[in-house]
């Protein structure tokens, strides 16, 4: 049934239990472990619990069990992993997909945190990493080689909005045997289509749209049951990375209207982006909903998420934020409240400035993640600090 659902009802309704109180809204079952009617019971749970069977909230619990047959139901996935952040899922996902002696590939534009993962954790453990131009499909034909076990990226870039084409490299990678990792982030359960293009597991951090509210940390790794239920589950039950019941609860009411609030945002994105296109005080405006895109027919839906760069450079990036009225500086995304971002000095300040340079991540760049004020008052905020630059 759940399957002939658009993503908006299975938002409201999927993967809900309910106990013997019949509660309409999801209760949060806020425990560390369960109570077994006998030492026989135990016994066997450890030997395999069933579907609804938990034996400690670091291995499973009822909330976080709806909270990942939710997400998964949204996402066209057979199952999840909910995660205590984004990168408890990034780490996971690839821990449970490598070992020592094995090649991934992965686009070089990508989250500092997932860089960080990629050149300092995994070769220690005596992964081959290579990085590529994601947008270059020769790129990745070149790299990926019959010992590459993975490939990684992220399918619209933070924070240069660079989107990539998940069928054509999944093809590639599937060629070779290699599994395919899509950090789902920018493009959204509500907008994504990487399980049907090709995509292996897809990992989100939650803490960003399906919170959306500046709450709660999380996340989830989404994919086949025997991979999700298998490796996964293995690797981050035994290394403590689970979400709390708690958060999960907090995501579950998210992902009731998370389809509204991201279509709501990703108009307002389109919206701001259209209005400062051309605007001669600013040196590019990025944003993949626009016509002048180079990837707009890969995600013409756009997203929530902007970028623009000042003729200025530091200086004049750092101006024009100090005289935004509405808009927050921070570094988080996918919020109700309108967040703008100084990539260069904050989420990406550990990259040489070659390596920024490459990548696009100039001084006068910012982010704009777009929330749920209204369109004309962020678009005159934004013109109101230009002005003033």
């Amino acid at each position: 049934m759940a399957g002939k659902w658009s993503k908006r009802t299975q938002g409201v309704h999927g993967g809900a239990r309910r106990s013997q109180y019949g509660e309409l809204s999801e209760a949060l079952f806020l425990t560390q472990g369960f109570d077994y009617p006998g030492a026989g019971a135990a016994e066997a749970r450890f030997l395999e619990a069933g579907p609804d069977e938990f034996i400690y909230t670091r291995y499973g619990n009822p909330t976080v069990a709806m909270f990942e047959d939710r997400l998964a139901g949204i996402e066209r996935a057979e199952a999840g992993f909910a995660t205590a952040s984004g990168m408890a899922a990034v780490n996971g996902a690839l821990m449970a997909s490598l070992r020592a002696g094995d090649r991934v590939v992965a686009a070089r534009a990508l989250f500092g945190s997932c860089l960080y993962i990629l050149e300092e954790i995994l070769p220690r453990f005596g992964v081959e990493v290579v990085f590529v131009d994601g947008t270059d499909l020769d790129q990745w034909r070149a790299a990926v080689t019959p010992r590459t076990r993975a490939v990684f990226f992220e399918a619209v870039s933070n924070p240069t909005l660079e989107v990539i084409d998940t069928a054509a490299v999944a093809r590639i990678a599937h060629a070779a045997g290699a599994r395919v990792i899509v950090d789902n982030v920018f493009a959204t359960p509500v907008f994504s289509r990487a399980i049907d293009q090709g995509a292996d597991l897809v990992v989100y951090s939650t803490t960003k749209h399906v919170d959306g509210q500046g709450r709660c940390l999380g996340g989830m790794i989404l994919g086949p049951r025997d991979m999700v239920r298998g490796p996964v589950e293995t690797y981050m039950k035994h290394t403590g990375g689970a979400i709390s019941p708690f958060n999960a609860w907090v995501m579950l009411k998210g992902l009731e209207t998370l389809d509204l609030r991201v279509r709501a945002q990703a108009a307002g994105a389109r919206a701001i982006a259209e209005a400062l296109d051309g605007d001669a005080r600013l040196s590019r405006v990025i944003y993949p909903g626009l016509d002048s895109h180079p990837q707009h027919a890969l995600f013409p839906e756009g997203g929530t998420v902007l970028a623009i760069e000042l003729a200025g450079g530091k200086a004049a990036a750092f101006d024009m934020l100090d005289r935004l009225e509405i808009w927050r500086i921070s570094n988080n995304l996918g919020d109700a409240k309108s967040i703008a971002t100084h990539p260069a000095t904050t989420t990406h300040q550990r990259l040489p400035e070659d390596r920024k340079a490459a990548l696009g991540i100039s001084p006068g760049l910012l982010r704009l993640s777009v929330g749920l004020e209204d369109p004309d008052d962020l678009i005159s905020d934004l013109k109101s600090a230009l002005d003033a630059v």
